[in-house]
Formats: C-alpha cells, structure tokens, sequence
C-alpha cells in the first residue's frame, strides 16, 4: 500500500503548507502529496475563513518539491471549462516533470455557486456535464487536434500544445460513490478512485459495484487504483495505524492522510513511521 498527504488551502497559510510538503517531499514513504479545489472552507462551522484557490497553490508546490506526487483531488468541472483544464494539467504536468495526478469531479458546493454565480445544476446535470468534461479533457490531453460535439461543449480542430510529459496522459482519478454515473465513468476514463468515506465495510462493498461495472465495459479492474482519506488524530495514533492495517489487508491501493490545519511538518515523522511499519 502507498501512503500519501493531503493539505487543504483553508484555514492555513501558504509558508505552512509549504513546509509541510517540501519535508514530505524528503520522505520516501510518501507518494503522494493532494489539495482541493475549493474557494471557501468545507466542514468547518466558518466558511468566511480564508482559502487559497486549489491550482495555482498546487503549481507552485509543485515548483517548490522535486520528488513526490502531486494532485487535486479532486477538480470541479464546473469551475473552468473543460478545454481550458486540460491546457492547465498539460502545463502542470510539464512544470513538474511529469509528477501530476489529475482528479476530477462533477462539484458540488451550492455556497460558493450561489455566492460566484455559477450554475451548479441538478445532480443529473452536473454528471452530464461532468461526462462530457471527462471526455473533452481525454480527447485534448491524447490527441493532437480534436474534435468534439456535445450538449454543453463544441471542439473544433481543438489543440492542447504542448501535450503532458506523462503519455499517454497523467493519471486520471475520479472520486465518488455513485454506482449509476460516477462509476461508469471511472470504469472508462479513470487509473484512480477514491472512495468516499472512511469506512472499511463500505469501501469493501463499493468497489465490489465499482469491479463489477469494468468487467462489463471490459475493463481490468486491477488497473485502477484504489485511495480513501484518512483524518489523521495524533492522540489517536494506535487507532490510525491499526485502519492503516486493516485497509492494507482489504488490498486499498493507497491511504491519504488528511492533515487538519494548522499545518506543521512535526506531524509527518510518526506518519512516516507507520508508513514504515505497515507496509
């Protein structure tokens, strides 16, 4: 099993993020470091508090680290079109030498829609057009002109140059656990899902479904990786590495430690230290 970090941009400051992810990028135990995409604080009581936005935090992270992975998990499709995405992961992808793990999802913040303006939509149509986004991103980040016609995106004699370091594109990951839509699409574009929630049962029971539907489309199943996120207690740190045991048992491809701010690098050794242990 690998091991990653996750910083969210809230409640935070940049020199703090910062630290914390170039001491992961010293560490070997971690794969993997993650942001979200958000433009106000999620599940905290204040959503006034302060929130950097998601990719340019990223990118400069990404300048700012030499080893490790890094990613968004995961991008709203709704935020900026499709066409323009792919052009920004083509980028970021180069920036950092081919380190980029593309996530993507349909969104779902009515706060920050309502307060930016941006229509959010109904769940169906916040799949379809997150279906049609996955397909627009793939189409531009393989080929060399595309061409496209949807319901809510035209390509025409479309380019995306330069293309990503990673060929034929940078993994994608799609988080979710919806069985009608969101699955199906992992099963057809994804080589990462995240699961979400924390629980070992229903991680177990979801991907079943999710093995389930890529055998139907013909995909292997073995192909896509497997995350959760992992709330990280250090007075609870027994308990975090015996679910770190039991995930690794159950065969989860990776265990992102989600570290709650305020962010210090001091939080990283005894992760690494399971990490080391578990395996």
């Amino acid at each position: 099993m690998l091991y990653a970090i996750k910083t969210s941009p809230q409640c935070t400051t940049w020199a703090d993020m910062l630290a914390v992810w170039q001491a992961a990028d010293r560490m070997p135990e971690f794969h993997s470091a993650w942001t979200f995409d958000h433009f106000y604080p999620i599940n905290v009581p204040d959503t006034t508090a302060p929130c950097m936005e998601g990719w340019i935090t990223l990118t400069a992270l990404a300048q700012a680290t030499q080893r490790i992975r890094v990613g968004c998990m995961v991008t709203g499709t709704l935020y900026r079109h499709p066409a323009v995405l792919a052009n920004m992961a083509a980028t970021l992808d180069i920036v950092s030498n081919g380190r980029l793990e593309l996530g993507l999802g349909a969104g779902w913040s009515e706060e920050e829609c309502e307060a930016y303006g941006i229509d959010l939509g109904t769940l169906t149509q916040r799949f379809d057009r997150f279906e049609e986004a996955c397909e627009v991103i793939h189409s531009l980040l393989t080929k060399e002109v595309s061409d496209y016609s949807g319901k809510l995106y035209t390509l025409r004699n479309a380019r995306c140059n330069p293309p990503p370091v990673q060929r034929p594109h940078p993994p994608i990951c799609i988080g979710g656990n919806g069985e009608k839509r969101t699955f199906p699409l992992v099963a057809r574009w994804a080589q990462h899902w995240n699961y979400a929630g924390y629980d070992i049962e229903g991680f177990v029971a979801k991907r079943t479904v999710l093995h389930r539907i890529c055998r139907e489309q013909g995909r292997d199943p073995a192909e896509i990786m497997t995350s959760i996120h992992q709330p990280v207690d250090l007075a609870n740190l027994d308990v975090l590495e015996e679910s770190c045991r039991r995930f690794r048992d159950e065969g989860l491809g990776l265990m992102i430690f989600y570290l709650a701010p305020p962010h210090t690098a001091e939080v990283l050794k005894p992760l690494a230290e399971i990490a080391s242990r578990v395996g």
